[in-house]
């Protein structure tokens, strides 16, 4: 063969001992997070491990594992199995693990014990995006999205089934207890009286774990209807006025329609304080059943809910909530956004989901422009009228300046949950417990904007 070929043998050893310096561009993902972590306080964290005594080995190093973290969730990957053999295969965790190799449990146990101070920090990363000038809060879009939770639907019962196989297994029970006890006399007839007392079968013991987890659902379920009952007390008399009218008196009709909505909700709630309707997840009991717009299917999942600068798509609110809808979201989620930025945003804009009239009468909103679709359906098109709110607010999308603003609210919001779900494959949540997720979506999101900032800084 007349070619002449390069070298490529797979024993040719290392003529200087390599430096992953040298294999990492400059303009890596991986330098960007060793930079900003170093400028991220991480006291918090390192309080945690002056509170031993010392002993034992030395531990991984608390920044080394937040690098290897906040690199990973950025790049899609959550999982701690996963991380770990990417130190081992990957040149850019091998990187910032410094060439260690710490294992799963040691990275899932850091994530865990740390999990609250690690998702407190993207108030920190938000703080540097603001210094970037990549806060703009002219326009800030609130949206949600269901993302499922670490549980499935088939886990899910009803209080009605709950009972029934609670009966079911009391039954169960004493049938058991009846068949021991003529066994026992038949054998005390036969070889005479002798110890008893000894421990349940071990059939029987899980039998009775597992009534005492249905009981349990129910009392949670119980308690849960019972205080939703109550908070929807406790909000009618603010909105109702008892009786007609007096003479000369004129109420709005916004303000009726709005008495009436609580009235019924209020009675609603009422009834299911004596019958609770929601269903109760064994594996994950904080999460519920919600409808996936995408899909069209009802999974298990949370409520993620994000507030986004329109212009420069970087999240300047997150939280989780557990309600189905988004109806009450919107006042949470505007004061999250002033403290999360210590600055008032110019304008907000959601969709129809947020419009419900008790959260747009509320006085933290009075010095605000919003923007938000009465219905689900084009907002400048001609709607019946049905209360002056809504009358109003169709007015006010009619504007040529606050239609341009509302049209640009899907184009700011959509394309983070894409982000975040189609390019990272951030589906399903890893941790289960409402305090945990809620956690882990402020840890996502923190990444985002780490995201963000990097492309800014290499444009």
């Amino acid at each position: 063969m007349s070619k002449r070929f390069r070298e490529c043998s797979l024993e040719q050893p290392f003529l200087l001992p390599p430096s992953l310096q040298d294999w990492l561009p400059q303009d890596h993902l991986a330098r960007f997070i060793a930079e900003i972590t170093d400028r991220l306080d991480l006291r918090e964290i390192y309080a945690a491990y002056e509170r031993k005594d010392g002993r034992g080995l030395a531990a991984y190093h608390p920044l080394m594992l937040t690098r290897v973290l906040l690199y990973a969730y950025a790049t899609g990957r959550a999982s701690s199995r996963k991380i770990e053999q990417a130190t081992y295969d990957e040149l850019a965790l091998r990187y910032l693990a410094a060439n260690q190799h710490p294992d799963h449990d040691t990275i899932a146990q850091f994530r865990q014990q740390h999990l609250e101070p690690l998702a407190r920090l993207f108030v920190q990363a938000l703080r540097l995006c603001q210094r970037a000038g990549l806060v703009k809060l002219a326009n800030v879009s609130i949206d949600g999205t269901k993302i499922r939770a670490n549980a499935s639907t088939h886990h899910s019962q009803r209080y009605q089934q709950i009972q029934q196989e609670e009966e079911q297994l009391r039954r169960l029970v004493e049938r058991m207890l009846e068949q021991a006890r003529r066994t026992d006399e038949e054998e005390d007839q036969r070889h005479g009286p002798g110890n008893r007392g000894g421990p349940l079968p071990p059939e029987l013991a899980t039998v009775q774990q597992r009534i005492e987890r249905l009981r349990q659902a129910q009392r949670e379920l119980e308690e849960e209807a019972r205080q939703q009952a109550e908070q929807a007390q406790r909000d009618q008399p603010q909105a109702r006025q008892p009786g007609r009218p007096r003479k000369g008196e004129t109420r709005p009709q916004s303000d009726e329609n709005q008495r009436r909505t609580l009235r019924k909700r209020a009675r609603r709630l009422e009834q299911r304080a004596q019958a609770p309707q929601r269903q109760y997840n064994f594996t994950d009991p904080d999460s519920r059943v919600m409808r996936d717009n995408g899909s069209k299917a009802y999974v298990q999942a949370y409520n993620a809910q994000v507030g986004v600068d329109a212009e420069t798509q970087v999240i300047v609110a997150a939280d989780v909530t557990q309600q189905v809808t988004d109806h009450h979201q919107l006042v949470p989620m505007v004061e999250q956004v002033r403290t999360m930025t210590e600055q008032n945003p110019a304008c907000v804009t959601a969709d129809a989901g947020y419009w419900y009239s008790a959260q747009l009468a509320d006085a933290r909103l009075s010095n605000l422009q919003l923007l938000i679709a009465p219905e689900r359906s084009n907002p400048t098109g001609k709607r019946p009228r049905v209360s002056e709110l809504a009358v109003a607010m169709r007015d006010r999308l009619r504007e040529a300046a606050n239609r341009k603003l509302y049209a640009m609210r899907q184009a700011s919001v959509e394309p983070v949950f894409g982000q975040i779900k189609q390019i990272r494959g951030f589906r399903q949540f890893l941790l289960r417990g409402f305090e945990n997720v809620r956690a882990e979506w402020r840890l996502i999101c923190l990444t985002h904007n780490l995201l963000k900032l990097f492309r800014h800084q290499t444009a």
